[in-house]
């Protein structure tokens, strides 16, 4: 049923909103505009430590769950106005759609019998009458079991997000800068209609008061359609860079494209090939029924360079809120050093004392990897990350959100932050490919009138394979650790002097 056009409450009562998704790229930042916007917050996470370190952590409730269990979010949703369903799994194999199906539909019920009002879904802009990707054809079927469950939907149907951090602009953005001429699939000329993260994120606010039964789809985009190579050609003009010679084939290879698209970007093979073969059918707004709706934002909807400026922008400053890498798998944390009795434990450990401050070693222990580096020969650092993504790991591509701070649960490189102690420790937890689980643990304390620097490399080998993995690796590990500890000392000094000479100067 489709509700009659009605505009938001321009000074709508507060809602109390739920939010699955809330670790991803879109529900980490719709949180915040929610909470600015007067709602009362729960956000349903699996794991809590992932949002240990945001900012809003403090106003929202935390709900510790998952999606397959029925009675969790039943009693999560009690008390809800409106559930925003922001997840959809970047999974691979013959049980993915059935098992995403499941999931929207133990929502959908326990949404009902909680008496929530509104479900908010966003799903994927697509062509109708075609045969359409797997990934593309779960979102319409989970858009589906929403409007047809007895409460209200409202399902947002958005082509290529652009955005600081977003895997589409970080596909775009790699392959742009890599390739100035690019053999490529006959895709590149569908019609494609981006949207900007910041207009997506305008559309699902403004769902949250929308008065009335809605119970209905809505194609949303930027009304500027541009083919996949236009859309390289602009951002590349955006950027500064020539323009891109993109070569269209006249072969679809959405397979090829995939593992090509993860050799040259961050984004590793079981996001690339789900985000290619979303590219397969031209995606672009059927209608613009939104308009009678939700207003436009003010100043109009963003045009596809403005948003490409803007992600630039925001990378330049340092000011990305959230990127796609935010969600990844979850994983056991590190057991404690007691707990490694009886089990086989490689180490490779290393201690380095200087006369620099502890707080300056801090600075630099807390600003490794992405454009840092990691302060010990890039090469042998860059062959490991192309091996790790020639397998179908994350690779050294990801780099990390901001230059300088970084909060648990973040990406940095192949690896994600598992533990941080400011000023004291930081624990990495490897996202690479191996035949076991391993870490990287970066700490100082205070020696003396100077710091004692200390580092750990912690590999769990699983089974013969890892125990061979570690002895095919050490040569690796005598190159670059005990230059690491060095040289992340001596770049702590680097800065004690700057500052100090800086200080010296001022009057």
């Amino acid at each position: 049923m489709n509700g009659t056009p009605q505009a938001p409450d321009p000074s709508p009562q507060p809602k109390t909103v739920l939010v699955t998704g809330a670790t991803g790229y879109i529900g980490g930042r719709l949180v915040p505009r929610l909470l600015e916007a007067g709602h009362n917050v729960k956000v349903l996470v699996r794991t809590p430590a992932k949002i240990a370190g945001v900012p809003w952590l403090e106003q929202v409730d935390v709900v510790e769950s998952s999606l397959d269990d029925g009675a969790a979010l039943r009693e999560a949703l009690d008390g809800v106005d409106v559930l925003y369903y922001l997840v959809h799994s970047m999974a691979t194999g013959s049980g993915f759609e059935s098992k995403e199906k499941a999931m929207a539909e133990t929502a959908a019920t326990a949404a009902a019998a909680a008496g929530v009002g509104r479900i908010v879904y966003l799903g994927g802009l697509h062509p109708s009458n075609t045969e359409l990707s797997t990934h593309m054809r779960s979102r319409e079927a989970v858009g589906k079991v929403f409007l047809d469950s007895p409460v209200d939907a409202v399902v947002f149907q958005a082509g290529v997000v652009i955005g600081s951090g977003s895997a589409s602009f970080e596909m775009i953005r790699h392959l742009s800068e890599t390739l100035p001429v690019m053999p490529a699939p006959s895709w590149v000329r569908n019609k494609i209609e981006a949207i900007a993260v910041r207009d997506v994120l305008h559309y699902l606010l403004g769902a949250a008061s929308l008065d009335g039964t809605i119970d209905r789809t809505f194609d949303i985009g930027s009304r500027q359609v541009l083919s996949y190579a236009g859309m390289m050609n602009e951002y590349a003009a955006e950027a500064g860079l020539p323009r891109r010679w993109v070569l269209a084939l006249p072969v679809p290879a959405p397979k090829l494209a995939g593992l090509w698209v993860a050799l040259v970007t961050p984004i590793p093979l079981s996001m690339s090939l789900p985000l290619v073969e979303s590219l397969q059918h031209d995606a672009v707004s059927r209608e613009h029924d939104v308009d009678s709706y939700i207003p436009q934002p003010e100043g109009g909807l963003t045009p596809y360079r403005r948003a490409v400026a803007l992600a630039l922008g925001k990378e330049r400053d340092g000011q990305v809120e959230t990127t796609w890498s935010s969600a990844g798998a979850d994983a056991d944390p590190l057991p404690s050093d007691p707990d490694w009795a009886g089990h086989r434990v490689y180490l490779d450990e290393r201690t380095y004392t200087s006369t620099v401050d502890p707080q300056h070693v801090w600075t630099i222990i807390e600003g490794i990897g992405g454009r840092n580096g990691w302060y010990s020969l890039p090469l042998a650092w860059r062959v490991r990350g192309w091996l790790d993504k020639l397998t179908g790991g994350a690779g050294l591509l990801r780099g990390r959100r901001h230059p300088h701070l970084l909060a648990e649960g973040e990406v940095v490189d192949w690896w994600r932050a598992e533990r941080i102690e400011r000023g004291r420790l930081l624990r990495l937890r490897a996202e690479m490919r191996a035949p076991g689980r391993a870490w990287l643990e970066l700490s100082v304390e205070p020696d003396g009138s100077g710091s004692r620097y200390r580092q750990r490399a912690i590999f769990f080998p699983k089974g013969l394979s890892g125990r061979l993995y570690w002895l095919a690796v050490l040569p690796f590990h005598s190159l670059i650790f005990p230059a690491m500890s060095r040289n992340i000392t001596a770049a702590a000094r680097d800065l004690q002097a700057l500052e100090s000479e800086s200080a010296g100067r001022t009057p």
